[in-house]
């Protein structure tokens, strides 16, 4: 699916009052448009359909009894591009790809690169054991694997459901 299906507003024709002016809706849409370019600058960047390495990085989080699991689709990116840090109940990890391909034939010359960086931060819903987080990145797939700490375990309870 292309971007711009997700976004129908961007190339629509804008459209003024008698006397050349936007009207007030048109001047509030504008306004809209704006601000999402400014708090989701990689939709703005992805207005001819292609989308930007990094920018939205899928991101799963699973919760089982004993864990959390939070699993990141970083096709292409080296295990030492990557860095995660675990602080005050969030979970960063930051990454940067570069990437450079170039091939020579006869009568042919092909050349591309990619670079990109992102940042993602995940608000744990609960305390995690901070000594015992493992991660693990094969296949373009990283798999962090975030253990509860015993207080977090202590701390849920069942809720009993009356019928009235």
């Amino acid at each position: 699916m292309e971007l711009n299906a997700l976004v129908p507003f961007r190339n629509r024709r804008r459209q003024a009052t008698r006397d050349g002016a936007l009207s007030p809706f048109e001047r509030m849409h504008e306004e809209m448009d704006r601000l999402f370019d400014d708090f989701l600058p990689q939709l703005s960047d992805c207005r001819d359909g292609g989308v930007r390495f990094g920018a939205l990085a899928s991101v799963d989080l699973s919760e089982t009894e004993d864990a959390l699991e939070l699993s990141v689709d970083l096709p292409g990116m080296a295990e030492d591009k990557i860095d995660i840090t675990l602080r005050d109940g969030a979970l960063t990890i930051v990454g940067e790809r570069k990437d450079e391909s170039e091939e020579k034939r006869k009568n042919y010359y092909r050349s591309e690169r990619a670079y990109g960086a992102f940042s993602r931060t995940i608000s744990l819903p609960c305390e995690v054991d901070e000594d015992a987080v493992d991660a693990k990145f094969t296949k373009g797939v990283l798999t962090i694997h975030m253990p509860k700490s015993q207080k977090a375990k202590e701390h849920e309870r069942k809720i009993a459901i009356k019928v009235a």
